[in-house]
């Protein structure tokens, strides 16, 4: 048993990688200035939630085997002070991470967009059949307790590879860390541009990441997205390179259909990104031993990540989806899935300007016509939060501009927003809402008995 102590517990990884951690018998302790749920509630099922919010340097002791540093907190946070003072072992948790999957097969998923809901693939085809894995993922994932799953044994572990920074004194990103010998990139859209300046420093972090896969391993790719044609095509590093497209598939009466040898499968989702999606991970699934027929007959029941383009509720003609679409490109293909998939009703598409990318007038230059297939197009912003962050002001009109959309709604107030969702009538009407805040605290409750009337 070893112990180790968490700066920051309450970050969705870090809270996740503290119970795997606890459920394999070591001792935890952590801290942190403020939890929230789901993350408060997991760690209080764990027993393992700070009695006190706050930072307490008393809690670092000498026998502790690691500290474990999340990205919420600041170097100059008392806990990960004394823990450098005695000289103890600080990680970030990709570091952590790393040092522990060491001799285990790393198969490692990146990319700007779509990298939860691969994963969330891979893993629902292996638990299908049976097949354990660990893993570290960066949603919750029906059927699986935790994000996070640690064992001895098991061959594989599957990784989400994110790009941010790994924590506040480690400023390499986290997917640096993994050196997998199974590598998948969905694709490159900047993002993060107050880590990132410049586009060309965004993509030569996927150049370095693809120099980072095991010789001799292999990477599949999106082939549609140019740009990372063109880096992996660059690379010099010795790894076979496969690249995938979009799997042949049709459209009927709102349900979506995979065409395979052995006939039609309808699926759980739709759009153009997730067919993508879907086809990446058959070669992931394939590369760690599952056939194609195994993985078709896996995938038809699966519905998705949380938060991503997930259903709330549904009346006779209406639908409300929710989805963590925020940066550009991710917004334009969430709403011409919607679109495609429900071709013959009204999309009402509102989306939250929430993230230091969507905040940065200078950027919203790249939303340009990311809303183009609303028939409604909504766009929610808090003035109050870019004077927290001692952001730049922005205009209503600034944000019209910026999304070509001279029909476009603006609200800047989270009643406003409310009242206007609340009083619209929902007949043949799909509503989508994009954020990865919550407008302000929207009352879901009302929003979603509201749409089931019609």
């Amino acid at each position: 048993m070893n112990k180790y102590h968490f700066i920051a517990i309450g970050g969705s990884a870090m809270h996740s990688l503290a119970i795997a951690l606890k459920n394999k018998g070591h001792q935890i302790s952590g801290s942190d200035d403020a939890i929230f749920d789901p993350a408060l509630s997991q760690l209080q099922k764990a027993k393992i939630c700070p009695e006190q919010m706050g930072w307490f340097p008393e809690k670092i002791l000498p026998q502790l085997d690691a500290v474990i540093l999340g990205m919420h907190a600041k170097k100059d946070n008392p806990e990960l002070l004394a823990a450098q003072k005695m000289g103890l072992s600080v990680y970030s948790y990709p570091e952590f991470i790393a040092q522990y999957a060491q001799n285990k097969t790393r198969v490692v998923i990146a990319g700007s967009h779509g990298k939860t809901t691969i994963s969330a693939m891979v893993l629902h085809v292996l638990n299908y059949h049976q097949k354990p894995v660990d893993y570290m993922i960066g949603a919750q994932l029906e059927g699986f307790e935790n994000s996070v799953f640690l064992s001895e044994d098991n061959e594989f572990i599957v990784l989400e590879g994110d790009e941010y920074l790994s924590s506040p004194i480690d400023s390499r990103p986290k997917f640096h860390h993994y050196k997998p010998q199974i590598a998948l990139i969905s694709g490159i859209a900047w993002d993060h541009v107050n880590v990132f300046k410049t586009l060309s420093d965004y993509n030569h972090q996927f150049e370095l990441f693809i120099d980072s896969i095991t010789a001799g391993g292999v990477l599949v790719y999106n082939k549609e997205d140019q740009k990372l044609c063109e880096i992996v095509r660059a690379s010099q590093n010795t790894i076979r390179k496969e690249p995938y497209d979009i799997l042949e598939h049709s459209v009927s009466g709102g349900m979506t259909y995979l065409e395979t040898d052995e006939g039609a499968i309808p699926l759980g989702i739709f759009g153009k990104h997730n067919l993508s999606n879907l086809s990446g991970a058959k070669w992931l699934c394939q590369l760690m031993g599952v056939d194609e027929d195994d993985f078709y007959q896996a995938i038809g029941n699966f519905r998705g990540a949380s938060k991503r383009l997930e259903q709330l509720t549904a009346g006779k003609t209406s639908r409300l989806f929710k989805d963590f679409a925020h940066a550009p490109s991710k917004v334009k293909a969430t709403t011409q899935a919607v679109k495609e998939q429900f071709a013959d009703q009204k999309l009402m598409a509102c989306l939250e300007l929430h993230t230091y990318s969507s905040l940065e007038p200078s950027f919203l230059v790249h939303y340009q016509n990311s809303l183009e297939k609303a028939d409604i197009p909504i766009v929610f912003f808090d003035p109050e939060a870019l004077k927290i962050k001692n952001r730049t002001p922005i205009s209503p009109q600034e944000i019209i501009d910026a999304m070509g959309r001279s029909d476009l709604i603006v609200f800047t107030r989270p009643d406003d927003l409310n009242e206007f969702l609340l009083e619209q009538e929902y007949e043949d009407t799909v509503l989508l809402m994009m954020s990865s805040g919550n407008y302000g605290g929207l009352d879901w409750e009302q929003l979603k008995a509201r749409l089931v009337q019609f």
